[in-house]
Formats: structure tokens, C-alpha cells, sequence
């Protein structure tokens, strides 16, 4: 998919070090959402969207991009070639615009102290990310989406394997995290993992008899 036109103006810090942006996205008529971890002035950008160059700034010098599906390319490859960036997608990747500097698999340990959890459904190579720290966070950017309704599963229409989707949530819930961060959709800054074991149970009944 080709990379969004509108350019987001601002950032809201999630937890201390985590930063969250959103634009109108063109392309899929809805939200998206994109992600700055910062440490010691380094940046990493998690599923990229356009971000004002003087808001980068601010952050400090991007060093890493990190993809969460093939695809949330998005704006990759134009950090890369603006910032010299290295960028990072998930082992078994499939339809990216270029060739990634590295991959990462399950548990890997990533820049940031991003750990990468092997979660398909969305599509075979997507991965969640969790942040171990007080309070934990799960940035799960292409599982659930936020509706007007509530937290939900993506429609099975753009799930790879549904099923497995719902097999990928369960295994969520057994890393510790209160904030939960998406890739459509505000963050859950509070109570996170209560409002998915929630969704995850009133999924099931209403999914009984569907693979």
C-alpha cells in the first residue's frame, strides 16, 4: 500500500518516553495511528505515518523503524532514506516496497527494549510489540481496531486467518501490560488488559460454531 499524504501536526506522550500520533488516513478512509518510543535522545518509530519534521525534531534523531506487518510500511522508506534509519520487519515478511536492513522474530529484543510477539491473524508475519515496565504496554497495531461500538477484532473480511487471530489474542493476555496501543484507534491508557479479556470473552460467544 502506498504511503499516506496527510502529515500529522502534533504527538500526545502515552506513558513517559512513548509518544502517539495520528492522521486522517486517505487511503483507507478511517484513522491510523503511529508510534515514537525515545530514549536518551535516540527514536524509534513503530509503524510510521507522516509526522511533522519539527515534531521529529523535538523527539531526537531517529535511529530505528520498527514494522509490525507488511502492511504498515507506510512511511518506512522515506524515514530511512531522510534520517539514515535502520529498518527492522518481521522474519517471513512478504510485499514490502524494499528490502528491510534486518528482521526479528518472536522475543527477539529489539531497540527501545521492544520485545516482539509473534501474533498472526492479520496476516502470517504480524507481530505485537510489548514494553515490560510499570505500567506494562502492548502496542498491538493491526488485531483490534477501536470502533464506535468499543475495542474489536478486525472484520474477518481483512484477517488472513481469523482463527488464529483469536488464538494470537489469548496468548496476549498472558504478558503483563495496562496500556494497550493501536494501530486504529486511540490508546487505552488505563485498565487495558480487563477490556480485552472482556472483548476475548464476548468474542467467543458470539463467534461459537464459526472457525
Amino acid at each position: 500500500m502506498s504511503e499516506p499524504k496527510t502529515m500529522a501536526r502534533s504527538v500526545t506522550e502515552v506513558v513517559p518516553g512513548l509518544f502517539h500520533y495520528t492522521i486522517e488516513d486517505e487511503r483507507i478512509k478511517t484513522q491510523s495511528h503511529g508510534y515514537a518510543l525515545v530514549a536518551y535522545g535516540k527514536v524509534a518509530l513503530i509503524d510510521p505515518l507522516p509526522l511533522d519534521p519539527a515534531q521529529i525534531a523535538r523527539l531526537g534523531k531517529v535511529e530505528t523503524i520498527v514494522i509490525g506487518t507488511p502492511s504498515h510500511q507506510r512511511s518506512a522508506w522515506a524515514y530511512r532514506r531522510d534520517h539514515q534509519a535502520k529498518v527492522y520487519a518481521p522474519e517471513g515478511y512478504s510485499d514490502l516496497d524494499e528490502k528491510p536492513d534486518a528482521t526479528y522474530r518472536d522475543g527477539a529484543s529489539l531497540p527501545g527494549g521492544l520485545r516482539p510477539l509473534h501474533a498472526p491473524g492479520p496476516h502470517k508475519a504480524h507481530y505485537a510489540f510489548h514494553l515490560d515496565r510499570k505500567p506494562g504496554v502492548l502496542l498491538c497495531t493491526d488485531l483490534w481496531h477501536v470502533t464506535a461500538q468499543g475495542i474489536e477484532f478486525l472484520p474477518d473480511k481483512y484477517m488472513n486467518d481469523a482463527g488464529r487471530a483469536r488464538e494470537s489474542a489469548r496468548r496476549l493476555l498472558e504478558v503483563n501490560f495496562d496500556i494497550l496501543c493501536f494501530g486504529h484507534g486511540d490508546p487505552i491508557a488505563r485498565g487495558a488488559r480487563k477490556v480485552v479479556v472482556d472483548l476475548v470473552k464476548k468474542d467467543a460467544e458470539a463467534r461459537k460454531g464459526k472457525p
